[in-house]
């Protein structure tokens, strides 16, 4: 199958300059992107693949769920659990366990949503996406201005800046289960100072039993254009109160119509908040240099009920910190441009985890866990941009991390009940080690290369060296006997080679990859965590936008990818990964009739994937289709119509099989939104 998909695609890409010949020429498509080195550079000049999802995207997608926007990404999938809940896939696997959100790098204006080393799998539903100005993926391990936890890709959400004249905008939305949103936006520039103010509150009353959240978010951005120093400044807070549906278990239990809104866990709640501010101080200084430096703090706090575990424990947690970033630009010629800075973090975090009710004896009643972290982490970095020549661009980086942990047991350490009692059914599940610091060091490597082939063409090939420390979770929330986790980072090696092309009105990037990722953390049949594992991912991506004619414009991203066992340590070498699919896909037909309309037809493709380490057990995969239509209805008012769902199929948002059963995250029937927006 990989080869007949290889076959197709090099045949499609043989037809496109034919196909770009008929592209109107139109505006240029969008091309500069920060991420990957802090300040702006085009897309075409980095070698590092980079998928870019647009305000026009944002407003015309209208996610209620971030899942439901980063599809347009190739080789993405986040996959979405009850309410705001979500997993991480990019060119991966979905993601699990307490430490593997530490393989994405998930940020906020390129500042991590979570420090180093205290990851959250549920970190996106913190930001502010359905207000921002765009959205940058990096596919494959990120560059020098990254570090830790950037090893499998980066999600960086770009707040909207000020209008350069006042604007007031609102907008209300309804939907089924008593959905409703409201969004206000207001924003202005008097002389240098400018300011964005983003608010909206959600509300849901749940597709499942027992299910819904209420979610509110605030964006506060001030530029400041000064003749010597130019300051951005974010203050950005969330709330999320949620009442979670968990799994319903058998056998394609999501096709049954009488269980699709079953909620075996109406007890499960989960309650977030968080707050973030920054400033970037950015200045021009003499021989063509640029020098910036952005401090900022970061809060958050959680709490919700582990409905997945027996005894349904109660988890608290939250973590405090103070950073800085820092980096200097200096063009030493016209064909070198070098960079070098450094980043610094101080964080103060929490756990604690109790059971008030006995379930199984080994899980015993009262607190099961109470540690204070405090993380220290710092990280020198160099890297630039080098002109070969007239038709080569070399990029480079490399990266040095240091990572520090000083951990706190607050009660009793060991295998035991609170008061030091032993489970009447030895051992107990939950252990905990003995005070303890821990320190990791780790060099990260990025080298690219651009080249230009034809006028249109380009050629690109990239090396990444990449890593993740332990996190907090994997050393110090032990379980069974296991009482010190000796645990190493986890690194991966990437290579990835493709062609870039680029005409007015229609563009496209072919990327064929391989990665391999050695001492993965696991943990095994006596429940300690531990490395070992090792896996190995290889694939082909495509993205193309074309501008058929001034009122028709095709999108698609698709990803036929394997992502297997390198040893047998879990699975069986050569075996599939769990929940990651071979084929994904989506594809987007956009038509203007008018100039105040566009209608966007949109399918989703997965394709099928096994549920188990095993691969026993499968998932069949689905189509999904998503109908939307915006219509301005006068120079002030729009509204917009959004058909989730469209077919009414049955599917699964996520399904895996665990404890003997199959379980699923049931997806959502077809589903109409309203939306109506006005400019005051």
């Amino acid at each position: 199958m990989m080869k007949t998909f290889a076959r197709k695609t090099c045949l499609f890409l043989s037809l496109l300059p034919s196909i770009a010949v008929l592209a109107e020429d139109n505006d240029k498509l969008e091309s500069v992107s920060v991420t990957a080195s802090r300040i702006a550079k085009d897309v075409n000049e980095q070698s590092v693949s980079i998928s870019l999802i647009s305000a026009q995207d944002i407003d015309t997608v209208g996610h209620n769920h971030i899942s439901q926007l980063l599809n347009r990404a190739a080789g993405v999938w986040i996959s979405r659990g009850n309410g705001q809940e979500h997993l991480t896939a990019i060119r991966s696997s979905v993601l699990t366990g307490p430490g593997s959100c530490g393989a994405f790098y998930l940020a906020e204006d390129g500042i991590p949503l979570r420090a180093p080393g205290f990851c959250n799998v549920n970190a996106l539903f913190d930001v502010n996406s359905e207000q921002a100005q765009r959205i940058e993926i990096i596919r494959g391990p990120g560059t020098a201005v990254h570090g830790s936890n950037a090893l499998n890709g980066v999600i960086n959400v770009l707040s909207a800046p000020p209008s350069n004249d006042h604007e007031t905008r609102l907008s209300v939305e309804g939907g089924p289960h008593n959905y409703s949103r409201v969004k206000f936006s207001e924003s202005d520039t008097h002389g240098k100072h400018g300011y964005r103010l983003s608010l909206q509150g959600n509300h849901d009353g749940g597709y499942k039993d027992d299910s819904g959240y209420d979610q509110q978010k605030l964006s506060f951005r001030h530029d400041y254009q000064g003749e010597t120093w130019q300051i951005q400044s974010l203050l950005s807070a969330s709330n999320l109160d949620q009442e979670t549906a968990g799994y319903i278990l058998g056998k394609d239990a999501y096709k049954v119509e009488s269980r699709k809104k079953e909620n075996p866990n109406p007890e499960a709640f989960r309650n977030s908040r968080s707050l973030r501010y920054y400033s970037r101080f950015e200045r021009e200084g003499l021989k063509d240099t640029l020098f910036v430096v952005t401090p900022y703090i970061r809060y958050t706090e959680m709490e919700f009920l582990q409905h997945f575990l027996p005894g349904t424990p109660l988890e608290e947690n939250g973590e405090r910190t103070i950073g800085v970033q820092t980096a200097f630009y200096h063009s030493l010629n016209k064909s070198v441009t070098l960079y070098n800075g450094f980043d610094m973090e101080l964080t103060k975090a929490y756990l604690q985890q109790h059971q008030d009710t006995a379930s199984f004896a080994s899980f015993p009643t009262g607190q099961q866990y109470d540690y204070d972290v405090d993380g220290r982490y710092g990280a020198w970095f160099i890297g630039g941009d080098w002109e070969f020549s007239d038709d080569t661009l070399v990029n480079f980086g490399a990266r040095y991390d240091i990572q520090f942990y000083d951990y706190d047991n607050q009660i009793i350490d060991g295998n035991t009940a609170a008061d030091g009692s032993p489970c009447p059914t030895a051992p107990c599940r939950y252990s905990r080690p003995s005070d303890d610091e821990n320190r990791f060091r780790n060099w990260s490597f990025h080298l690219g290369m651009v080249h230009k082939a034809t006028e249109h063409t380009d050629i690109i090939v990239n090396a990444n060296q990449g890593f993740r420390a332990p996190q907090a979770n994997e050393l110090y929330r032990l379980q069974s006997t296991q009482q010190l986790a000796n645990l190493d980072e986890e690194s991966l090696a990437a290579l990835e080679w493709g062609l870039r092309g680029h005409w007015p009105g229609f563009n496209y990037q072919l990327v064929a990859f391989w990665m391999q990722k050695e001492d993965v953390i696991i943990q095994d049949s006596l429940r300690r965590n531990r490395n070992g594992g090792q896996t190995e991912h290889r694939g082909l991506e495509l993205e193309l936008n074309w501008n058929i004619t001034p009122t028709l414009n095709w999108a698609l991203q698709a990803s036929y990818s394997l992502h297997q066992y390198g040893n047998d340590v879990v699975g069986s070498e050569g075996d599939d990964l769990d929940t990651a699919p071979r084929q994904l896909a989506s594809t987007q037909l956009g038509w203007s009739p008018t100039a105040n309309s566009l209608i966007e037809l949109e399918v989703v493709f997965q394709g099928e994937y096994y549920l188990d380490a095993s691969n026993q057990y499968q998932y069949p995969g689905h189509s999904l289709v998503n109908l939307r239509w915006r219509q301005q209805l006068s120079q002030n008012i729009y509204a917009a119509i959004r058909l989730n769902n469209l077919t009414d199929t049955d599917y699964a948002e996520r399904a895996d099989y665990a404890f003997g059963n199959y379980r699923y995250f049931v997806g959502e029937p077809r589903a109409v939104y309203l939306e109506l927006g006005i400019k005051l």
